[in-house]
Order: C-alpha cells, then sequence, then structure tokens
C-alpha cells in the first residue's frame, strides 16, 4: 500500500513537470497555461525540482503570474508571532545527544530583512564582503549592504534587482520566480537563474550586465566556475549551457539529459557535473561532444550533486532516499548511504580535509532530508557520524561554518539550528515565521544568512557569542 503522503507526492509531482513541459511551446516559445489544479485541494508536504517550495495558496493570494513548479504552502506565521520569538534569553550551555538545548538568538543578534513581496528561495554571501544576496517569487534578486546589520534593513541599503522581459518593445516584469543565484570567486558579479527562462548576470551596485537566454524553459540551478570565467545553468528543457561570462554567448549547450536537469556542480574550470529526474548522473566538459562518464544507479530522480573538496568524488543524493558517492577515475559507485525515511533534498561537503583552509580535520558530508533529520557521514569511515533531529519539519538547507567546525540547517518548522560538528550537539537555534529554504554563512563565518517562505530575510549574529 502506498502511504498517503508519498502519493499526494508522486501526484504534486507529475503535475510540476507536466506544467513546466506543456509552457514551452515549440521552438522554445512560451505558451501561457492554466495552472494544473489538482494540488489546490490538498496541503502535502513537498518536494520539487530545485529551490522550489512556493504555496498554492499563497500563490493564489498573490494573483497567480508565477512560473513553473508547485511548491508547498508556506507556513507563515505574521509579523506578530516574530517579536514573540525573539526575546533575549540566556545562551544554554551546548546540550547533550544531538537532540534539544542550545539557547535561542537574543533579539539584538537577529536582523530580520523585508522588501521581498514573495517567497525567499535562496540567498548567498558575497565571498569577499557583506553583501548578501537573495532571490524570491516576486521576480526580483535583491542584494543587501550588511555591513552595519542594524541598517541593513534600511532601503537605501538595499538593491532591486528585477528580472524583466521584452513585450511590445518594453520591459515588464517576468513575473517569474528567481530561485538560483551565485556570486563569482571576486565578489564582483552575481549570476542569477530564473523560470523565465533567462540567467542574467549583474555588477555589486545592481547594474544588469547580461542576459544569458538560450534555454527553453525555466532554469534551476547555475553555477559559476572557480576561474570567474564561465557559468554553468541547467532547465528543465533537459539541457545544461557553459555561458562565455564577458561575451554572455552560450560556449555550449549539452543535451544528454532525457528529463529536466535539476541540479550542476563544476569539478574544475571546464569539468561538471549534472544531474535529472531521468535519475542519471552526467560528467562533460567543454568541447567534448560525449559525456566523460555517466552514472546510474538512483531508483528516483537526483535532487543535488556536489564534488568533494579534491575534485574526486562526487556526492548525490535522491528522491530515493539514498546518498551516493561517485569515482570519476574508477567510473564506480564508492559508498550507497541508506538511513533516511524520506526524499534527500540537498547535501554539502565540509571545507576540510586535503585541498582545503582545515587540512588537518575530517571530511564529512552533510545530506538534508525530508524525514526532518540532518545526517553527518564520515567519509573514510564510509559510516553516519552524527545524526542531528531537532527539526520537526523537511530540512531544506544545510551549510557549513568556514572552519568546518559547525554546521547550519534550515527547515519548514520556520527554524534556522546551530550545530558543533565535534560534539554532535545543538549549539544556537532561531525561530523566525515562515519556512526556511536556505542558510548561508558568511566568509568570515560570524554570521549567518536565512531565507524564508514569508518573504523575509533573516540575519544572525554570532559575533561575540
Amino acid at each position: 500500500m502506498v502511504p498517503p503522503a508519498a502519493l499526494l507526492q508522486i501526484i504534486q509531482k507529475g503535475l510540476q513537470y507536466t506544467e513546466a513541459e506543456i509552457s514551452i511551446g515549440d521552438g522554445g516559445s512560451e505558451r501561457v497555461v492554466e495552472s494544473l489544479s489538482l494540488i489546490d485541494s490538498v496541503m502535502p508536504e513537498v518536494v520539487d525540482m530545485r529551490k522550489k517550495q512556493v504555496a498554492e495558496a499563497e500563490r493564489n493570494r498573490r494573483g497567480g503570474g508565477g512560473g513553473g513548479r508547485m511548491k508547498p504552502e508556506a507556513h507563515n506565521g505574521g509579523e506578530d508571532d516574530h517579536s514573540n520569538h525573539h526575546q533575549a534569553v540566556a545562551m544554554d550551555a551546548e546540550s547533550s545527544g544531538g537532540g534539544g538545548g542550545g539557547g535561542y538568538f537574543p533579539a539584538n543578534r537577529v536582523t530580520v530583512l523585508r522588501g521581498h513581496e514573495s517567497e525567499v528561495f535562496i540567498c548567498a554571501w558575497n565571498p569577499k564582503t557583506d553583501l548578501l544576496a537573495s532571490g524570491s517569487g516576486d521576480s526580483t534578486a535583491r542584494i543587501w549592504d550588511a555591513t552595519d546589520p542594524a541598517s541593513a534593513g534600511e532601503a537605501k541599503k538595499q538593491l532591486v534587482l528585477k528580472h524583466c522581459i521584452s513585450k511590445g518593445g518594453l520591459d515588464v516584469p517576468s513575473n517569474k520566480d528567481v530561485t538560483s543565484l551565485d556570486w563569482n570567486c571576486d565578489g564582483n558579479r552575481l549570476a542569477t537563474g530564473s523560470y523565465d527562462g533567462f540567467a542574467r548576470l549583474w555588477s555589486t551596485d545592481g547594474n544588469l550586465l547580461c542576459t544569458l537566454g538560450q534555454h527553453k524553459g525555466p532554469i534551476f540551478a547555475l553555477k559559476w566556475n572557480k576561474a570567474g570565467t564561465c557559468v554553468l545553468s541547467a532547465g528543465v528543457d533537459k539541457t545544461t549551457i557553459i555561458w562565455d561570462a564577458i561575451s554572455g554567448q552560450a560556449q555550449q549547450q549539452f543535451g544528454f539529459h532525457t528529463a529536466p536537469a535539476l541540479d550542476v556542480d563544476w569539478k574544475d574550470d571546464e569539468t561538471f557535473a549534472s544531474c535529472s529526474t531521468d535519475q542519471s548522473i552526467q560528467v562533460c566538459r567543454l568541447g567534448s561532444d560525449c559525456p566523460i562518464k555517466t552514472f546510474r544507479g538512483h531508483s528516483n530522480e537526483v535532487n543535488a550533486i556536489k564534488w568533494d573538496p579534491r575534485g574526486q568524488l562526487l556526492a548525490s543524493c535522491s528522491d530515493d532516499m539514498t546518498l551516493k558517492l561517485w569515482s570519476v577515475d574508477r567510473g564506480s559507485l564508492v559508498h550507497d548511504f541508506k538511513a533516511h525515511q524520506k526524499e534527500i533534498y540537498t547535501i554539502k561537503w565540509s571545507p576540510t580535509g586535503y585541498n582545503t583552509r582545515n587540512p588537518n580535520a575530517n571530511l564529512y558530508l552533510a545530506s538534508a532530508s525530508f524525514d526532518a533529520t540532518v545526517r553527518l557521514w564520515d567519509v573514510e569511515a564510509g559510516a553516519c557520524a552524527q545524526v542531528f533531529c531537532n527539526h520537526r519539519e523537511p530540512v531544506y538547507s544545510v551549510a557549513f561554518s568556514p572552519c568546518g567546525r559547525y554546521l547550519a540547517s534550515g527547515s519548514f518548522d520556520k527554524c534556522v539550528h546551530i550545530w558543533s560538528i565535534e560534539s554532535g550537539t545543538l549549539v544556537h537555534k532561531y525561530q523566525g515565521t515562515g519556512g526556511i529554504f536556505e542558510v548561508c554563512w558568511n566568509s568570515t563565518g560570524d554570521r549567518v544568512g536565512a531565507s524564508a517562505a514569508d518573504g523575509t530575510v533573516v540575519i544572525l549574529d554570532l559575533r561575540m557569542m
């Protein structure tokens, strides 16, 4: 017997992909299609294809106009709840046993940034400065100047990057979600990907430098290469594209997947991996007409992929509830981790071990799952080292601190948790007013950014804590 929740997820996913694909007409033109309405009558816990959680109820409230995949309901608690959650409290000592404990962030250590008019799917710190970028369902990205957290929420401290398309000779808002963004290594360029099918490059002062348009439908992921010379994107059109960051021209389009491409990650400046709802992983190189390697083994769509710091092992996670490690040199599966009880949404490597700033620390891999847990995997031992189980709803994001000693996690229970890797204890916690889609650390490791379903972006200040 299929569990009811699992059946709802299957139905919803079918609707998501069907809606995205039928919106693409012949020759790549986009049709205006009526949203699939079966989802309207249910409130399931859902996985979608990448940074993909928008409440259908919220979508209806905004009067439609969104693009692409359906997302789970944003459980907004309202601003009144927010003030109640963040009264200053004494910080508890680290708790024991990977469970409860950890004190709430005091109010004077929390900055809530408001301005987005819809869910904020993603956020990322500039690698060189205290600029925080965010992408939202309101068809904008924003750059927040968080040099002084106390004033970061002021209008003059935020840049609004409007994602427009040309209609009748005029630039009009695309009304499509901005669900992917990435800073280049120098921190002077921001790339964004949208459900309108375009990637865009921006300067730190908010100027649109280039529009990259060759995908036929929503873009689900994009990444800069390490040199900052190319941008890689993945889309519903089953392709991945390498773009020249200077000219904005497509250098090569790869069409090896048979279903939407969900995620991409660079191995080096010319080699990358991509994953798809077709359950496969392709490793490709610029200039090559065929994949270097194809990995098959997952029994459901592959949600995310990440290369280890050395570029030797490729991690993948899937709706089949498994986490797998692949070796390109061997051309085979190295580890097949099976412990999560529901879909694994995302994974992150620790910035530790060989070829990192923390060479003497163990290398770990963190996985975030819809079973409301985060697991920490010891790659050398081939075993689970820690289970973090304080969340009550699906976990959508994890991020290691730059020193590798702490792990932040964000869940749709509206909480951000910060864990000690060494002890497995909950060190700090924050409860907001909307489900958390993304968490990220700044380059100095003293602030955590989080984006939420209620349209807020939050900065948690760990200095002096």
